[in-house]
C-alpha cells in the first residue's frame, strides 16, 4: 500500500522526498498544501513549525527543516543544508538579527552553512553567520553561537565541542540520490 501512494506523494513533492514513509507525507501536505500551512515551502513542514525565506535556503537530499514540530527556520541571510541531516523537535535556526536601528530589518552577514551527515537535538539554537562541519553531532538544548568543525561532538550555552567523532558508518548521500 505505502508504494501505491508514491504517485500522490510526488504530486505535492517534486523534488522527491525521502527520509519519511509516504503516509507521513501524505499527512504533511494536508496541512502544508491543502490548509496552507507553510505553503510555498517546497518540502514537508510539520504544521507547527514555521520556515521563513524558504527561497534563501539550499537543501541537500534527506534533509527537511522543519519536519518536526515547533522548529523556527529564518532564512533571511541564507542557509546552507548539506545532505543526510536530522533536526529534531523545537530546533531554531535564525540566519539574521533584526537591526538594531529598525526591528523591521535585518542585518546583512553571511549565510548558516551545515555540512553532511549532522544530527541537531531537541531544542537546539543556531545563531547568524555560524558553520557546522560534516559528521557533527549537536546535543539537546545546545546554543551554538560559533563555528563547529567536521567530526565533533559538541553541546552546551554556549555550545563547544566535547570530543571527536569516528567517521560516520551510514550511508552518505549525494545531490543525485
Amino acid at each position: 500500500m505505502n508504494v501505491a501512494l508514491r504517485p500522490l506523494v510526488l504530486l505535492f513533492y517534486r523534488n522527491n522526498p525521502q527520509g519519511h514513509n509516504n503516509l507521513t507525507y501524505l499527512r504533511y501536505a494536508f496541512f502544508q498544501r491543502l490548509l496552507g500551512f507553510n505553503r510555498r515551502v517546497p518540502w514537508p513542514v510539520h504544521f507547527t513549525s514555521i520556515v521563513l525565506h524558504h527561497d534563501r535556503i539550499q537543501i541537500g537530499n534527506r534533509v527537511s527543516p522543519g519536519s518536526y514540530p515547533g522548529c523556527y527556520i529564518q532564512g533571511a541571510n541564507g542557509i546552507i543544508f548539506g545532505s543526510n541531516i536530522r533536526i529534531a523537535v523545537n530546533v531554531c535556526i535564525v540566519s539574521a538579527n533584526h537591526s538594531q536601528d529598525d526591528y523591521d530589518c535585518h542585518d546583512k552577514g553571511d549565510p548558516i552553512r551545515i555540512g553532511d551527515n549532522v544530527w541537531i537535538g531537541a531544542n537546539v539554537v543556531i545563531l547568524p553567520g555560524v558553520q557546522i562541519g560534516s559528521n557533527v553531532i549537536v546535543g539537546a538544548g545546545s546554543v551554538v553561537t560559533k563555528s563547529i568543525p567536521d567530526n565533533s561532538i559538541a553541546a552546551g550555552n554556549p555550545c563547544r565541542v566535547l570530543k571527536t567523532k569516528p567517521p560516520y558508518k551510514g550511508r552518505t548521500y549525494t545531490q543525485d540520490d
